[in-house]
């Protein structure tokens, strides 16, 4: 029996579920794990196997948010008029835009002042949701050769770059570059989500909503589902394999064969290569196809998370920095140090004799997403019953 009565597609909550889930691991290990606010864990230098393992799943979380965005976005609207739908995308664009400066810097860093602030995933949407908005009004075929072209075409910007603070670097920042500014001798801005490539995935996922659409043949879908997951996943080892277009950074040989492995696998993020996204889709729309039918009790645990994202989002952020803060009080360590303001980055103090090891990050992990669990799901029993309270589709 389902938890609730809905009309939603439940694949597409299970995998966003999925992906909501997993993207706790990495926020764990960002406020948890020895070294983690100084340290990369995909430095190869550095770097374990498991711990790289642990970064790498991480991947799937972005790409998969903003993709299932774009069809979220196609199944709202197919039921509405394009000025309804345009009316929407844009004004909760803005609303995601302002929730990432206002309330999302907040309970990243704890710092009233704001003297870091990061422009990262809800950014990335709202502003991605804000040109889908306009380009709602183009044929799907058009849409979805932007989006081609957005994926296929942005690593060949890859050596344009900008330095400083003018109109036309931050504007660079914003599409194309990822980059730190400071803006003052107390306040740094962080573009670490450059939209170009996000734009287009969001476009990619708004025309996958046509196969969801009602009405349209199951077989048909799952057939085209398999098609483009399996190609996306060998044309990623077709590209990454000649090394010469599709990420920032090529892969080499290292002094050891599981160094080599990690490193092939060592796709750029920021901003999202076309290797990146070719092995994250591609497993995703698999994983789509594959749950298609499937219903049990771990899919239903899956679904609540993913039918409340923005809330469980914002919730678990504030949860994992929260128990940060009381881990440092009953181990006696002073929990200012989780403010994370400018002082902190500059005077390192988090650098030493801070931190647990992965085994601790992944017990926290789970119990965190125990946790999480019953706010999640008596908020998504509230919103399926009170579906006439518009606001709710902006939470």
């Amino acid at each position: 029996m389902p938890l609730v009565k809905s009309t939603r597609i439940e694949s597409i909550d299970i995998l966003r579920g999925v992906v909501m889930v997993i993207m706790a691991l990495d926020h764990v290990r960002d406020y948890f794990h020895y070294g983690s606010f100084f340290s990369n864990p995909t430095n190869l230098e550095t770097t374990t196997p498991f711990l790289f393992f642990t970064r790498f799943i991480t991947h799937y979380c972005a790409p998969v948010f903003i993709f299932l965005a774009g069809t979220s976005a196609f199944l709202y609207g197919s039921n509405k008029t394009k000025p309804q739908s345009f009316k929407f995308l844009f004004t909760r664009g803005l609303w995601l835009v302002f929730l990432e400066i206002v309330l999302n810097n907040f309970i990243w860093w704890f710092d009233i002042s704001y003297s870091f602030i990061g422009l990262q995933v809800i950014w990335a949407i709202g502003l991605s949701m804000i040109f889908l908005s306009f380009l709602i009004y183009l044929p799907r075929k058009i849409i979805l050769l932007i989006g081609f072209i957005l994926i296929t075409g942005h690593n060949l910007l890859d050596s344009i770059t900008m330095q400083g603070t003018s109109f036309e670097s931050i504007v660079w920042y914003i599409l194309h570059q990822s980059n730190f500014i400071p803006v003052s001798s107390t306040r740094m801005v962080a573009f670490a989500y450059p939209i170009l490539p996000w734009i287009g995935l969001m476009s990619l996922g708004y025309c996958l909503g046509s196969m969801y659409t009602k009405g349209f043949d199951i077989e048909i879908r799952k057939k085209w589902l398999v098609r483009i997951g399996v190609a996306s996943v060998c044309l990623f080892f077709v590209i990454r394999g000649l090394n010469v277009y599709g990420d920032l950074v090529p892969w080499s040989t290292q002094d050891t064969a599981t160094k080599t492995v990690l490193s092939f696998f060592n796709v750029t993020k920021y901003p999202p290569s076309l290797a990146y996204i070719l092995i994250t889709i591609g497993p995703a729309l698999l994983f789509l196809y594959g749950i298609e039918a499937v219903k049990n009790k771990v899919t239903d645990f899956f679904l609540i998370f993913g039918r409340v994202p923005l809330f469980y989002y914002f919730l678990h952020i504030l949860v994992i920095h929260s128990v940060a803060i009381i881990g440092l009080i009953i181990s006696g360590d002073d929990w200012q140090k989780m403010i994370l303001d400018m002082n902190a980055w500059n005077t390192g103090s988090l650098a030493s004799g801070y931190g647990y090891s992965l085994f601790v990050v992944y017990l926290l992990w789970a119990g965190l997403i125990t946790l999480l669990y019953f706010p999640s799901k008596k908020y998504m029993i509230h919103k399926a019953n009170n579906k006439d309270k518009w606001w709710l589709s902006y939470l």
